[in-house]
């Protein structure tokens, strides 16, 4: 194994340094939940009979006679979200194989899990981020119930696993396996989608045209194909060590599909019986979260992360920032191309090697710590494999060679020497810009402004012809404490438009663009946003804006004099009263007052007193 590489190392040492505190706080109190009793042999009578008594009898005498291993088993499952559909038979499968095994499993409780792809545009996308810590909090409930010896989280999309993620760690004590369910096969490629979809915000197609391109697109069970924040998800839990090795992109229906998800039960029981002590809160150090970063930005992944992991940390008693995800991706090469980053879907970055091969790669290469401790033991080697199945049984081999360079390339001969994120900061305060996707000839803009206070106006703007020019859209009260700061996945259509049509174009906003922003130049996640008094707020349409992503700064180019002098503008109150009202968003008011910055990862359950 190479030598860990100094900057890789440099920032995990100062992650470590930040974080000492928190994380000693963080372990000590892992450890004494992990010194006690139990809960089945600890608690009251009356707590045991009313937790065991809906299952069956040999169950119950297995862990109240036989103290055998009692496994949680929380699920995001429901039939909206194709990528969780599959989960609705695992929890039988989950249970015969911990029966086979001498032990028991219970479905502990279920999360919500929305799909950013149905709310895209709509109301409903408001809850979108903060979903991610009522899933945490519901995992939370799962497991309060303090009768289990070992967990498995079922979920896969965008915010669930974070969720899943943060709960669990808020359990740290508990040896945890995240279970996925796969990416559906490939449908009408995300190239030809976007195409389509450009056509309709033109109006050279119709609603019919639209709905058959889209239903080619999403087609059956599994995650969308395109490399969002769903599919990064699986790769960042591959990298931290959190599934059964190469479990992340095999497709619902495939012949290994079963046998992995039996094996997480078999790893998770593996820990709990031998007594390797790895729980999750062991598990998840600051090496591991430098390894997650490191995957994220090597595969060109969701910009979501950057909110998402800073969360994760958090959680972990580890605080890291987006100074420290930069400095990673200035060295840390682009080993990726998946959609948007390139033409390839996710079955094709599986096929070509997927997580395994860029394991392997980075570890080689030194920018992976490899010393770590797993599910399956100490090291990641392991996870720098590709699964099989042989006879019948499981077996793995080792990810060596690229089985398309287009797709996955070596640490030697990387599609790019960086990995693709930069980090912008200039007197309209900080952002993050994903420019892997972005022509280089669009990496610096410099245009007239246009504000915006929400994405409609913008589409409005578009339709009337009003943006036929070179501009710089600014679209502000999209934060955290605005209105939940939703993904603007509608924009990208119109945007891509103006830029087709040869006019320099590029979006600013406090809100969430991932990685759909494509070919379009993005400053997203500005930070502090414009509902508390953040720089948007002073922006003024005919503002020359300039977006560097060579330079790495984001300015409006006034005098300081002039620009310290200019008001801010508010949050407009007709359209704080219509982000607080219908569609549930009531609920969320205290998740709005309370959330942090999104560099802070909009947190809404730090205790700051």
């Amino acid at each position: 194994m190479s030598t860990i590489h100094p900057i890789v190392d440099q920032v995990t040492r100062r992650i470590r340094a930040r974080s000492a505190a928190s994380r000693a706080a963080y372990l000590e109190q892992v450890d004494a939940m992990a010194a006690r009793p139990p809960g089945a042999q600890s608690m009251g009578c009356a707590n045991v009979a009313h937790a065991f008594a809906g299952i069956p009898g040999r169950d119950r005498i297995r862990i109240v006679e036989e103290k055998a291993p009692n496994v949680a088993i929380v699920t995001a499952y429901n039939d909206v979200l194709s990528a969780h559909a599959p989960l609705a038979h695992y929890p039988e499968v989950l249970k015969d194989e911990a029966r086979r095994l001498g032990a028991t499993a219970q479905v502990a409780g279920g999360v919500p899990a929305m799909c950013d792809g149905v709310t895209q545009g709509a109301p409903g996308m408001e809850l979108s981020l903060f979903s991610r810590d009522a899933i945490a909090m519901g995992a939370a409930i799962a497991l309060s119930h303090d009768v289990f010896d070992a967990a498995l989280m079922l979920g896969v999309c965008d915010k669930i696993v974070p969720g899943l993620l943060i709960g669990a760690l808020h359990f740290g004590h508990l040896p945890t396996v995240f279970v996925p369910a796969g990416p559906m096969t490939s449908g009408l490629s995300n190239g030809d989608k976007a195409k389509v979809r450009e056509q309709a915000a033109q109006g050279l197609v119709g609603r019919k045209e639209l709905l058959a391109a889209e239903s080619a697109a999403y087609h059956g069970e599994g995650t969308c194909t395109f490399y969002g924040t769903a599919n990064s998800n699986q790769m960042l839990l591959e990298a931290m060590g959190l599934h059964v090795p190469g479990t992340a992109f095999i497709n619902p229906g495939d012949d290994q599909r079963e046998l992995l998800t039996r094996e997480a039960m078999r790893t998770v029981l593996d820990i709990t019986k031998n007594r390797r002590f790895a729980p999750i809160g062991h598990v998840v150090d600051e090496r591991c979260i430098v390894n997650a970063m490191v995957a994220l930005l090597a595969t060109g992944g969701s910009t979501n992360h950057l909110i998402h992991w800073v969360a994760v940390a958090r959680a972990a008693g580890i605080t890291i920032d987006w100074d420290d995800f930069s400095d990673l991706s200035a060295v840390v090469p682009l080993l990726a191309r998946v959609y948007p980053n390139g033409s390839a879907d996710v079955n094709q970055f599986q096929a070509a090697g997927g997580p395994g091969y860029v394991i392997g790669q980075l570890l080689q290469a030194g920018l992976m710590h490899g010393d770590v401790l797993t599910v399956r033991g100490p090291g990641l080697k392991a996870f720098a494999c590709i699964p099989t199945v042989q006879a019948g049984q499981l077996a793995w081999h080792e990810a060596a060679v690229s089985g398309d360079l287009s797709v996955l390339r070596p640490a030697s001969a990387p599609f790019s020497a960086t990995g693709g994120l930069k980090l912008l900061s200039g007197n309209l305060g900080r952002s993050v810009i994903k420019v892997s996707a972005v022509p280089e000839d669009r990496h610096v803009i410099e245009a007239p402004a246009r504000v915006f206070d929400s994405q409609d106006d913008l589409q409005q703007a578009f339709k009337a012809g009003e943006l036929d020019r070179d501009v710089v859209c600014v679209v502000r009260w999209q934060g955290p404490r605005a209105n939940g700061m939703p993904e603007l996945h509608k924009l990208t259509p119109p945007l891509a438009v103006l830029q087709g049509k040869g006019y320099q174009v590029a979006l600013v906003t406090d809100g969430r663009m991932s990685g759909a922003s494509g070919k379009v130049p993005a400053a997203i996640h500005v930070s502090p946003e414009a509902c508390v008094g953040g720089p948007l707020a002073r922006v003024r349409d005919g503002d020359l804006v300039r977006l560097d992503a060579v330079a790495g700064t984001l300015a409006v180019l006034v005098s300081e004099e002039q620009w310290q002098q200019r008001s801010a503008a508010t949050l407009p109150p007709a359209l704080r009263q219509a982000n607080g009202r219908g569609f549930g968003r009531e609920l969320f008011a205290g998740f709005r007052r309370h959330a942090l910055s999104a560099e802070e990862g909009a947190c809404t359950w730090i205790n700051n007193d």
